[in-house]
């Protein structure tokens, strides 16, 4: 404001060293009303930068809603009899289908093995649900990622475990350890 009318008086009539005092003064003001406006303008940005990371997991959520979407008209049109499950030759047929080989891939899906695909989402009975194709293939999308690797190894580990205290077991009772 009008700051230099009141200086000018002390200046002329008193002594030309307020002139550096009030310099000082007006320095240390305007550095810490430009470091409290910068501090507003970091706490909104901060503020934003939480919103958005809460926006980035409903963004996410949304995704795999899609892409459960995706994968439940797939398993629809697959599903040629309508009963709400697909029989391994319902899944050949359907996968055979070279537009539908395209499509799985742009699901991150591998179709080439078939078989193996469609054990991978049976769970036993020999014919896949809804709810097994949707889930079994959220699991199967993309590359093979380290906690599903080290889950393998853990399985692994316990059936190598049990098959040692078989091994044990039987050579306790006889039986002779073959090659």
């Amino acid at each position: 404001g009008g700051w230099p009318n009141y200086v000018r008086r002390l200046v002329e009539e008193v002594d030309q060293s307020f002139a550096y005092l009030f310099a000082i003064y007006i320095s240390v003001v305007v550095f810490a009303m430009t470091r409290i406006i910068t501090a507003l303008f970091l706490k909104d940005t901060l503020q934003v930068a939480a919103n958005d990371a809460e926006m980035m997991i409903q963004e996410k959520m949304n995704e795999k809603k899609r892409y459960a979407k995706k994968l439940m008209d797939v398993f629809q049109a697959a599903d040629e009899t309508g009963d709400g499950k697909i029989s391994l030759a319902e899944f050949e047929e359907f996968v055979s289908q070279p537009k539908v080989k395209t499509y799985l891939a742009t699901l991150e899906i591998d179709s080439h093995e078939v078989n193996t695909l469609f054990s991978m989402l049976d769970d036993g009975d020999g014919h896949i649900t809804a709810d097994e194709f949707v889930q079994g293939a959220i699991r199967l999308k993309g590359a093979a990622r380290s906690q599903d690797v080290i889950a393998m190894m853990h399985d692994f580990n316990a059936v190598k475990k049990t098959l040692e205290e078989i091994q044990e077991y039987l050579g306790q009772h006889g039986f002779k350890k073959s090659a």
